[in-house]
């Protein structure tokens, strides 16, 4: 009789089991034996089969469907996140106390058929480009300017409701005067009762308050002691509309430090929109064009993080589309139809001396020699700049050289004084000069005045001649060419700001024969003091004679001027 038996029916415990006590089979369908060598055996004959590579495989698997789950898991949060925004924008539709400041965004989330009843509630959507950009942008200080028509007003106006559902959200947007302001009180009052029901709008205060506490206020800035209007206000939001209407950063600055907030939910931050041109483009130019390529953030040397974002017609699809603006623009005399049609920054619209040239007015430094004679032309200011320009004359054609300034705000008299001692250091003898009349005025003090602790320190000075109309007519007369095809002036490129102020300077709409005394024109005022002092022409001879008086003689007399 045959015995029919198999060993794993003879010897279950040396073939593998599951959990179940069911044989692992092969996939010939036999038992899998267990890993190892039987006692005693050598091993020949012996099918090796890794439990190892069973629990590897184990693993994977084990790994594949957690991601499975994960990604399961993920794609419910997706569903539920889209599910809560559908419902908040459906609340936002409904609820009549409820903003209906829609972004497209959200508008894509919700149902085909609800879009197109939502889009009629939409009372502002960005225009894709800078508009958008500029609404979105994250740095502290953000200026949108450029060309006309580019819907920076509109967009001035949307950025402070961010955070207008927040009660202790202030803002503030400033124009140079309150006439300027009426356009954007106007359409504020079309805008915020559609967004915030129930938004209400004081005349005499020009504020809104939002249904939230929150406020928005209208300001002006006429002249720079206004900003003392908004002396202890704190605000989250500062906007500055046409800001090149400010002839200096005074304003900016001063608001600057007002920039703050109870509430840590609330972003501070500064926001301004410009055309080029303006008794202030200067300044501007130099804080948000100049450090950084457009539509790049940067820092700037007062730690707040910057972005320029350029301005152009075309971003503007209600106007670019229709023609007859940009026709309109295109009609405009060249200088203003670069600013406003192609937000061309680097043209100054009504500038005082149009026939300032740098390429005949200023060249590279060179020794002046000692036998020139030399003068200086001082406008003193504490609260603004003080400006110091030097200037010698060359013998063989009389030009003026201004070889040296001095452009600095905050000095009081001495320290004045000390600084045109230091910057004299290099000259052969004390260069006179002429200074501010102001300088000798008294003002309930009885100390020195700013002119007499100049004379103390040994600066021979008399008062300039501050004709203002007859001033300028001269730096007309000097910065014509000569026959010789040489100016009767000339400018070493070391003296920025004199450069700066004869290139952008611009006309007094109400005075056109004279400057815009609201632009800075401090280095502009010592040039004009200077001129018209009427350097002459000095031979060596004499120069030398007025060095060995002065080393000879000192006058007793501290109020004595040449």
């Amino acid at each position: 009789m045959q015995n029919n038996d198999n060993d794993w029916d003879i010897n279950p415990d040396k073939y593998l089991v599951d959990e179940e006590g069911n044989f692992i089979l092969k996939v010939d369908g036999t038992p899998r034996k267990k890993g190892g060598r039987e006692k005693g055996s050598t091993g020949r004959g012996y099918s090796y089969h890794s439990e190892t590579k069973a629990k590897q495989v184990a693993k994977r698997s084990v790994k594949d469907k957690e991601k499975k789950l994960k990604a399961a898991q993920n794609k419910i949060d997706n569903y539920k996140k889209s599910i809560s925004k559908t419902k908040k924008t459906l609340s936002k539709l409904e609820n009549e106390n409820a903003t209906k400041l829609v972004s497209a965004d959200e508008l894509d989330d919700i149902p085909t058929a609800l879009q197109a009843e939502a889009q009629e509630n939409v009372i502002f959507k960005a225009n894709e480009g800078p508009q958008e950009e500029f609404l979105a942008a994250g740095e502290t200080d953000v200026l949108y300017g450029g060309a006309a028509g580019g819907g920076k007003s509109y967009a001035m106006l949307i950025d402070p409701l961010r955070f207008a559902h927040r009660s202790a959200h202030r803002a503030i947007i400033l124009r140079r005067s309150m006439p300027e302001l009426r356009e954007l009180i106007d359409k504020s009052r079309e805008l915020y009762p559609k967004a915030f029901p129930g938004a209400k709008y004081k005349e005499v205060e020009k504020m809104w308050t939002f249904p939230s506490g929150a406020k928005m206020e209208f300001g002006f800035l006429e002249r720079d002691a206004d900003v003392y209007r908004y002396q202890g206000q704190a605000y989250s939001f500062i906007g500055f509309d046409e800001i090149t209407h400010l002839p200096t950063e005074f304003a900016w600055n001063y608001l600057a430090s007002r920039l703050r907030t109870t509430d840590s939910e609330i972003e501070v931050y500064m926001r301004c929109t410009a055309n080029p041109g303006g008794s202030g483009a200067h300044w501007v130019k130099k804080r948000y064009i100049d450090p950084s390529p457009p539509n790049e953030s940067f820092r700037g040397a007062d730690g707040l993080t910057r972005k320029f974002i350029p301005a152009r017609l075309q971003d503007n699809p209600y106007l670019a589309t229709d023609g007859r603006y940009e026709q309109m623009l295109k009609a405009l005399p060249p200088t203003q139809r670069q600013q406003l049609l192609e937000g061309n920054w680097d043209v100054a619209e009504g500038a005082a001396f149009v026939e300032f040239n740098p390429f005949d007015h200023v060249i590279t430094p060179f020794e002046i020699p000692i036998g020139w004679e030399r003068t200086k032309g001082i406008d003193y200011g504490y609260a603004s700049e003080s400006a110091c320009v030097w200037g010698a004359v060359d013998p063989s054609d009389g030009t003026l050289i201004i070889y040296r300034e001095l452009y600095r705000k905050g000095l009081l008299g001495t320290e004045l004084a000390s600084m045109l001692t230091e910057m004299e250091y290099q000259d052969p003898f004390s260069v006179p000069g002429v200074l501010d009349t102001a300088c000798w005025s008294r003002t309930g003090t009885t100390g020195p005045t700013v002119g007499e602790t100049l004379q103390r320190a040994g600066h021979k000075l008399r008062r300039a001649d501050k004709n203002r109309i007859q001033g300028k007519i001269q730096i007309h007369e000097y910065l014509k060419l000569k026959q010789s095809g040489r100016p009767r002036i000339q400018i070493f490129n070391t003296c920025p700001n004199l450069i700066r102020e004869l290139q952008s300077i611009p006309l007094d709409k109400s005075k056109p024969e004279d400057v815009d005394t609201h632009a800075s024109d401090h280095a502009y005022d010592a040039l004009r003091y200077l001129i018209m002092a009427r350097p002459r022409i000095n031979d060596t001879i004499s120069q030398l004679r007025q060095f060995r008086r002065e080393s000879s003689f000192a006058p007793s007399d501290s109020t004595f001027g040449y």
